[in-house]
């Protein structure tokens, strides 16, 4: 529900800097439910600092927006933590290390 309620609020977000495109790949949520740890995907990824800092400056207002979305079905709202998810960096990486491996002809 978190991850989807968050995806909702950075769809709004993002509009306000153009060409970003901000995804929430996977929200962690404390046992007690009192922290949040968020991991997005930005593209594009030269951004990804920069717009990871702005979303951090403003985790207070997007913590109360989300607040005000699952106030009925949340007790607590956790606070929120937001972390760049590279994975698919890492992906692409190691895809492009195979292809590489592919082209090297053998002796």
């Amino acid at each position: 529900m978190l991850q989807k309620e968050l995806s909702d609020i950075f769809l709004h977000y993002a509009r306000e800097m153009q060409g970003t495109i901000i995804s929430v790949t996977a929200v962690t949520v404390s046992p007690d439910l009192s922290i949040a740890r968020a991991r997005l995907s930005i593209f594009p990824g030269d951004k990804a600092t920069q717009v990871l800092e702005k979303i951090n400056g403003d985790s207070r207002s997007i913590r109360f927006e989300l607040g005000k979305r699952v106030r009925f079905q949340l007790r607590i709202i956790p606070e929120l933590f937001f972390h760049i998810d590279d994975s698919l960096d890492y992906l692409e990486n190691i895809d492009k290390l195979l292809n590489k491996d592919k082209e090297t002809p053998n002796s």
